[in-house]
């Protein structure tokens, strides 16, 4: 089990914190925020810290200046994004190259940033392809523009976009099957919520692997 170390770091949006969960010997680093509607204790992305670092990749989970200052609404996209370019320095300090990641809008902040502050790959974990209910209004411009070699880890049930809704491109999908938007899986499905998470680890493992 790693230890947690936790940094706060000034930014041009307020003050972020970053929790790290390092590996003994990191090749990688995985940068991940959380969504609009909730934080760091995200299931899936606590499932990746606990995973990741037996494997090489120290995970720094990102909460935003907006989280940190206990407001309940996220601010406006530039804002969100202004708050990640200024966590950027300290998760690529160690000269490691870092994947750029985070669940909903966070995967959203990561695709729209990768290419300027030079990330290495995107991990878009439940990414909100578009509102539930309003298929025209897509967000697939901003997946398809990161630049960079991109995981899209997405529920089967998810109401912010189902994988056969995704439009080809330069991007790997994994399916969680009967995941909905926070890969939560009904108690009747044929996999357990366990299952469900090894499913997002071992995806993110195996493509890590092909990062470096």
């Amino acid at each position: 089990m790693t230890q947690e170390i936790t940094e706060i770091i000034g930014t041009d949006a307020g003050d972020a914190r970053v929790t790290w969960h390092r590996a003994r010997k990191p090749r990688l680093v995985l940068a991940a925020g959380h969504g609009a509607g909730g934080g760091i204790e995200a299931r899936d992305l606590r499932a990746l810290a606990a995973a990741l670092p037996a494997h090489g990749v120290s995970v720094a989970l990102v909460e935003q200046p907006w989280r940190v200052a206990g407001k309940k609404v996220a601010p406006a996209p530039k804002t969100l994004d202004a708050g990640w370019r200024g966590i950027w320095p300290a998760v690529s300090r160690a000269g490691l190259p870092v994947i750029s990641g985070g669940r909903s809008a966070g995967a959203r902040v990561a695709c729209r940033t990768a290419t300027e502050l030079g990330a290495a790959a995107v991990l878009a974990l439940g990414f909100p392809l578009h509102p539930p209910g309003k298929p025209e209004k897509s967000r697939a411009e901003e997946l398809l523009g990161a630049g960079v070699p991109t995981l899209v880890v997405q529920g089967g049930n998810d109401p912010f976009g189902k994988p056969a809704e995704f439009p080809e491109g330069a991007h790997e999908l994994v399916e969680v099957p009967y995941g909905d938007h926070g890969f939560a899986v009904p108690k009747r499905a044929p996999l357990t919520q366990e299952e469900a998470l090894t499913v997002i680890t071992d995806a993110v493992v195996e493509w890590s692997r092909s990062l470096g």
